[in-house]
């Protein structure tokens, strides 16, 4: 989970705040952030299997583009929302459902496993065929590699390489998320999501607030 900028953000506005990353890099990182602006930080290293918390823990449980990596996505998201006190928020985001799902997972499992020149010659044959797909209505590759990082925050390839390369991998529609939420006595607060749709290039993010009843 890279969250150094929303726990920032709540940071400043004086919430207490718990934090959870993978690795003891990210968990220094977002430490060393926080630390310039003065902030407190109550960082661990963890996963969302074995989280150290009990249920009804936290009046707001954020976890944006996570849950969808850990291999158990349905389990994570019970586990996820089993923090979140009566009255309070759960928010999130997953990799929304689209026809080639199937085909992105198996793509991802192969570059996941693959040599470094491989993943290259990967990622050269997606920017060729998005170029293509720019061009032919009507848009220009090297503008919107230019102003990647001022709409998305980070650098293309980066971006590319996180893409192909994020597996675990799983994806689900809205009436699924919605089914999961009811089942774990949450309601609909609000949510920002897509139709169904291909996927060629793979898959964007829905968005989602939902409120423990």
């Amino acid at each position: 989970m890279s969250f150094a900028v929303s726990y920032q953000s709540f940071a400043e506005g004086g919430a207490d705040l718990y934090g959870i990353d993978l690795t003891d890099r990210a968990v220094e990182h977002t430490s060393r952030r926080l630390a310039l602006f003065g902030l407190e930080s109550r960082l661990a290293v963890g996963d969302a299997e074995h989280l150290p918390f009990g249920d009804d823990t936290f009046d707001i449980v954020y976890s944006w583009g996570v849950l969808h990596h850990t291999g158990a996505m349905h389990q994570a998201i019970e586990d996820a929302a089993s923090l979140v006190r009566p009255g309070g928020l759960f928010a999130f985001a997953f990799y929304r459902k689209t026809r080639l799902c199937g085909v992105w997972t198996h793509i991802k499992r192969w570059y996941a496993r693959a040599s470094p020149e491989g993943q290259q010659r990967a990622r050269s044959i997606y920017i060729v065929l998005f170029k293509l797909a720019l061009r032919a209505t009507g848009r220009d590759f090297e503008s919107y590699v230019r102003n990647y990082r001022s709409n998305r925050g980070m650098n293309f390839e980066h971006d590319l390489h996180d893409w192909i390369g994020g597996y675990p991998y799983e994806s689900i529609r809205p009436s699924e998320v919605a089914a999961a939420m009811a089942k774990s006595g949450f309601e609909h607060v609000r949510s920002n999501t897509r139709p169904y749709e291909i996927g060629f290039f793979g898959s964007g993010c829905d968005e989602y607030v939902y409120r423990r009843r």
